[in-house]
């Protein structure tokens, strides 16, 4: 074969490799990745420890965290869990969540280990029951303590936000990118910011995270689920790379 047409044949056979394999990466990428499909936890465990807490059990082909704690009494926590097979840095996340009246959980992500609490670190999309906690407590919430928010930094859309009475399911979507982060509930977006930007940072310092100097700091971690003594139920949560 004439050198020149073999290098010819080289170059448009790597071409073609790199089209192939490249488009098949990409539709890798945006592939649904289930944290939990109903079936099994053996992917999740205690933030900062090395076995799923007890509480948190698969009832019906739904993740629980089954209590008998009353809420507001008695409230100890401390079963935050993690999904620790793989840290993500740019994502969509969606799941589906229900909680009973006056429930508190959150969904936290570019969670890092080694620290009191996940939520000195990292960022917390707010469940909440909104209503229903204003009325156990006799009290009234900031809209940023209030479902759907990026706690403690920015507040949903009242106009846009559609929440499901305590017992029904909602769903929740993040969008996380270095240009734009999304907060949705219930097919409606509610919110979105720009991370680690002029505004996010002078939130930062106006906020009770002032003073916690690695919050938000964090570019890649892991994906975690919050108690607070009260039960909890999440199904089919899934997350795709961007």
């Amino acid at each position: 074969m004439n050198k020149n047409i073999f290098l010819v044949v080289i170059i448009l056979l790597t071409g073609y490799a790199i089209i192939v394999f490249g488009s098949q990466s990409s539709k890798a990428d945006n592939q649904w990745i289930y944290l939990f499909d109903g079936t099994t936890t053996k992917e999740w465990r205690a933030y900062n420890g090395e076995s799923l807490p007890s509480k948190w059990t698969i009832q019906d082909s739904v993740l629980t965290f089954d209590t008998d704690s009353e809420l507001e009494k008695d409230m100890k926590g401390g079963g935050d869990i993690i999904y620790y097979l793989e840290e993500f840095e740019n994502f969509e996340l969606y799941l589906e969540w229900k909680l009973p009246q006056g429930g508190n959980s959150g969904i936290f992500y570019h969670l890092q280990e080694g620290f009191n609490t996940p939520y000195e670190v990292a960022p917390e999309y707010q469940l909440l029951d909104d209503y229903g906690w204003e009325e156990i407590n006799s009290a009234t919430l900031e809209e940023w303590q209030k479902a759907g928010a990026d706690y403690a930094m920015y507040s949903p859309n009242k106009n846009n936000k559609i929440i499901k009475q305590a017992g029904e399911w909602n769903t929740t979507r993040i969008i996380f990118t270095p240009e734009k982060v999304e907060h949705w509930l219930n097919g409606k977006m509610i919110l979105s910011f720009v991370p680690w930007s002029e505004d996010w940072y002078k939130r930062k310092s106006e906020s009770k995270w002032k003073d916690a100097e690695k919050y938000g700091t964090f570019k890649k971690g892991y994906i975690g689920l919050q108690d607070h003594d009260s039960q909890l139920w999440f199904r089919n949560i899934k997350i795709r790379k961007i």
